[in-house]
């Protein structure tokens, strides 16, 4: 298997291109149009704050590195389970190419559920912050790996601007504190090494104190079990990203209210 660095890459340049084609076919006018007609933002952070470990819980059908994981998934369907399952967030795959995502799929959840729900993509422009929010998302992913510092800082700025959330989201220890010093209030800490797609939950463990108090931190990839979250509780994990483990589970409500301990 390749690299994930090489994927990323190929994933980044895959974005590149559908950017060029968003700032052909569309302009700032037609977006700030979209915008007026949006719905309502709501709090994705604040939902992250309430008592206890939250669950962002993530419609995703394929990955690069686990390939299909249920390439039937009905997003609406899920979306739903997840919800009556006590769900705080959604997190919805947007991008098609290598997730077999899409907008659409977050403007059918949008329709459905009560959440707050999360843009996961690898954005890098902020056509695609102004298509998340017309789309309806409440937040949108940013990842340290693929932004240098300027990128991060406007981005981050333009998504508040929004009234939105932004979940940064970071694996190597230097890119945490580029995300602590950019100002990011959602902080995600990936247990998935971006090199040997090797996932270890210690990784959360070890760099926890990293992340200041009032921040609230996320941890993603690799929590299969109660006992997970526990462990990250312990460390001061406010939210856990959970798509894997609830997407093959033949009963994902279930196995959502499994780890929120019901």
């Amino acid at each position: 298997m390749a690299a994930m660095s090489t994927i990323l890459d190929r994933i980044v340049a895959s974005k590149r291109s559908e950017i060029a084609r968003l700032h052909q076919e569309t302009s700032k006018a037609d977006w700030l149009r979209r915008l007026e007609a949006a719905p309502p933002v709501r709090d994705f952070e604040q939902a992250l704050r309430q008592p206890g470990v939250q669950v962002i819980a993530e419609i995703k059908r394929a990955s690069p590195s686990a390939g299909a994981i249920r390439a039937d998934a009905d997003p609406v369907r899920t979306a739903q389970a997840y919800s009556a399952a006590g769900a705080a967030c959604l997190s919805v795959l947007t991008d098609g190419p290598f997730f077999q995502g899409s907008l659409e799929d977050l403007q059918a959840v949008r329709n459905v559920v009560a959440l707050p729900i999360l843009r996961k993509d690898f954005i890098l422009d902020r056509f695609q912050v102004w298509e998340a929010r017309a789309a309806g998302a409440d937040a949108v992913l940013l990842i340290a790996e693929i932004l240098d510092d300027r990128d991060l800082r406007e981005l981050l700025r333009e998504i508040h601007a929004q009234g939105m959330t932004a979940l940064v989201e970071c694996y190597e220890a230097a890119n945490l504190r580029r995300v602590v010093a950019a100002g990011a209030r959602v902080i995600g800490i990936n247990n998935r090494n971006l090199h040997t797609f090797e996932v270890r939950l210690e990784h959360t463990l070890e760099l926890a104190d990293q992340v200041p108090k009032d921040r609230v931190l996320v941890s993603e990839s690799g929590i299969r079990s109660r006992e997970d979250i526990l462990r990250l509780e312990a460390v001061g994990v406010k939210a856990v990203l959970v798509g894997e483990t609830l997407m093959r589970s033949a009963d994902p409500g279930a196995t959502l209210r499994r780890l929120r301990g019901l």
